[in-house]
């Protein structure tokens, strides 16, 4: 089985896939920074015995992250620990799947390509998503098929959090969607100006992408924790895909694979 690993600053996410691609189980975990690889093997192996599955049936691991110390730890433990089979770290630097039509490709975080991935293959193209992550990311794959950028700013967390360190008695206010963006008490005006405040972000943005690549009807995708939510204040998406970034590394490797195959059956027809 294959296990993709999707660290992000402040969750990882993991998803289980069957050797037919099915995703049979996804789920989400705290990142901790300070982990090492006995800490992530304690905590993994928590998990699949929870949902009374087998660790050692992971033979191959696909892992992408956007925190360094964390890529090290989780390739070491599945590969040193486990003995997984074969363990990918996804790199924008290397053959995807998809063409990156941007200056620098090192500056692509893995997550950002593994969303292009997964739209373009399951949406079309031209595609546009918007991952509610620590960090909002706008990713978008033009008609062509390739990865054109797109937009990052703070996330919806990482903004409530920034307020409410400033201003201690708003912290209680629950991240909803309110009955209207003219808030009438504090806390439907906290809730108007952070999450109708973020589908107003994105709607803006994603207009003006639009415009830019001519493109007025790219599908609008939205994934990450808060996609749901920031979902009931806005029409812009077309759908909400909750496994789209672990699906995403999952063709990554797929794609990674099939060409390992291609090249083995050319060596042996010389």
């Amino acid at each position: 089985m294959l296990l993709t690993v999707d660290v992000g600053n402040t969750q990882t996410t993991l998803g289980l896939f069957d050797e037919d691609g099915t995703l049979r189980r996804q789920w989400r975990m705290a990142t901790d920074h300070t982990d090492t690889a006995d800490e992530l093997h304690a905590r993994l192996f928590g998990y699949f015995v929870m949902f009374g599955l087998d660790l050692g049936s992971v033979t191959d691991v696909a892992i992408a992250s956007v925190v360094p110390i964390l890529s090290q730890e989780w390739q070491y433990m599945m590969s040193h620990l486990l003995m997984a089979e074969d363990v990918l770290l996804v790199d924008a630097t290397r053959d995807c799947g998809i063409p990156i039509d941007m200056p620098d490709p090192h500056q692509v975080g893995s997550d950002r390509i593994a969303n292009a991935v997964s739209a373009r293959e399951r949406y079309g193209a031209p595609v546009i998503v918007v991952d509610f992550g620590t960090a909002t990311n706008i990713d978008v794959v033009d008609a062509r098929g390739a990865f054109r950028g797109g937009a990052i700013m703070p996330g919806v967390l990482s903004s409530a959090r920034a307020l409410f360190s400033r201003a201690a008695k708003l912290s209680s206010v629950p991240l909803v969607v309110p009955p209207h963006a003219l808030g009438d008490t504090t806390e439907t005006a906290v809730q108007s100006g952070i999450v109708i405040g973020a589908a107003a972000q994105a709607e803006g943005l994603v207009s003006r992408i639009k415009r830019e690549i001519g493109a007025p009807d790219a599908t609008v995708v939205g994934t990450g924790g808060f996609a749901d939510i920031v979902a009931g204040a806005t029409d812009v998406f077309d759908v909400i895909d909750p496994d789209l970034t672990v699906r995403g590394i999952q063709l990554i490797w797929r794609h990674r694979n099939e060409k390992r195959a291609a090249r083995r059956q050319r060596d042996i027809n010389g």
